[in-house]
C-alpha cells in the first residue's frame, strides 16, 4: 500500500452486499475519543496515541487515540463543571442526557485507557498524579464495569470538567461494516502533574508523537492508521500549542462524515465526504486501488 491507510480484505465484498440489498446496516453505538495534548520545546504540540493489538479483530494494529463506546450509566447524574448540559447539548446536536453521556464517555476512556483524568475536587481544579494503587484498583473496577463513572466521582469528590474538553469532529463507521460506531472527537490538554500510560488491554504500545510526524509516517506506510485518524492528525497540524487547538474547537464543524459507496463503471467507488484522500477505486473481484 502506498500509505497507511487500514483497509480490511473483506470491505469490497461487504460493498457489494449492501448495494444488492443482501447486507442490513447494523445500527451504529455511540461513542467518544479524545485527542489528548501536549506541548514540546519542538515546534507545535504532541498528540497521545496507542497502537491497537494486532490481534484485535477491528482495526488491528492501527495507531488510533483513547477511546471507546457510550456506557449507559454515563447518562447517571454527576457533579458537573463547566459548560451546561444544555450547551452541549446543542454542541453535539444531541438531547441533554445523551451530551452527558458523550462527554463522560470522553473523560472516562481517557481515564482508562491512558490513566489521565479530566475531573478535580473543585470546579476549577484537577486531580495531579494518579498512578497510585488506590486510583489503580478504582480505574481496574471502571474497566471491568464494576463501578460506573459517576459513582467513581462521587466517592472521590471530583467534578467533571466538560470545560476541559472541546469537541473536534464526528464519524460514523461506514454501513457496511458489522462494528459501527458513531464517534465524537474531542481534544484536550494533558492536565499539569498526570502523566499517560499504557492501560489499556486493547494496546501494546503508546508514544507522544506530534501531528506532522505521525502524518509523515502514514505517508510513508510506517504508521497503520484508520481515516478519521489521519484527518484529524492533518488538521490538527496548523496549531502551534494545545491550548491554540482547544480555542479553535468551539468553531469546528460537527457535521458526521459517512463513507459513502457507489457503482460507477463497472467498480465500486468509496468515498468519504470532504476528504478526497481516502477515494478507493475497487474494481468487480479486484483489490481497491
Amino acid at each position: 500500500m502506498a500509505n497507511g491507510q487500514w483497509y480490511p480484505p473483506e470491505w469490497p465484498d461487504r460493498i457489494r452486499a449492501l448495494a444488492d440489498g443482501s447486507l442490513t446496516p447494523v445500527a451504529p453505538k455511540r461513542a467518544a475519543t479524545v485527542m489528548l495534548l501536549r506541548d514540546t520545546d519542538t515546534g507545535g504540540p504532541a498528540v497521545h496515541m496507542l497502537r491497537r493489538r494486532s490481534s484485535m479483530a477491528f482495526a488491528g494494529g492501527a495507531y488510533a487515540y483513547p477511546g471507546g463506546g457510550v456506557d449507559p450509566r454515563d447518562e447517571q447524574q454527576i457533579r458537573w463543571a463547566g459548560p451546561t448540559r444544555a450547551w452541549w447539548a446543542d454542541r453535539l446536536g444531541v438531547e441533554e442526557a445523551v451530551a452527558q453521556a458523550i462527554v463522560c464517555a470522553a473523560v472516562r476512556e481517557t481515564y482508562e485507557e491512558a490513566g489521565v483524568l479530566l475531573a478535580g475536587p473543585t470546579d476549577d481544579s484537577v486531580v495531579g498524579d494518579t498512578t497510585g494503587d488506590d486510583w489503580e484498583t478504582d480505574r481496574a473496577a471502571l474497566v471491568a464495569r464494576d463501578v460506573s463513572f459517576a459513582e467513581f466521582l462521587d466517592r472521590r469528590g471530583l467534578a467533571l470538567r466538560s470545560d476541559l474538553l472541546g469537541a473536534w469532529t464526528r464519524w460514523i463507521t461506514p454501513e457496511f461494516e458489522p462494528r459501527r460506531y458513531d464517534t465524537w472527537f474531542f481534544v484536550a490538554a494533558l492536565p499539569e502533574g498526570q502523566r499517560t500510560r499504557n492501560a489499556s488491554t486493547e494496546a501494546d504500545r503508546t508514544v507522544w508523537i506530534r501531528p506532522t510526524d505521525a502524518a509523515a509516517s502514514y505517508d510513508k506506510g510506517e504508521l497503520l492508521m484508520m481515516p478519521p485518524t489521519i484527518a484529524t492528525l492533518r488538521q490538527l497540524t496548523a496549531y502551534d500549542s494545545a491550548a491554540q487547538a482547544l480555542s479553535a474547537a468551539p468553531d469546528r464543524d460537527l457535521t458526521a462524515v459517512l463513507a459513502q459507496a457507489r457503482l460507477e463503471e463497472g467498480e465500486i467507488v468509496l468515498a468519504w465526504p470532504g476528504h478526497d484522500e481516502f477515494t478507493k477505486h475497487i474494481p468487480t473481484g479486484g483489490a481497491p486501488a
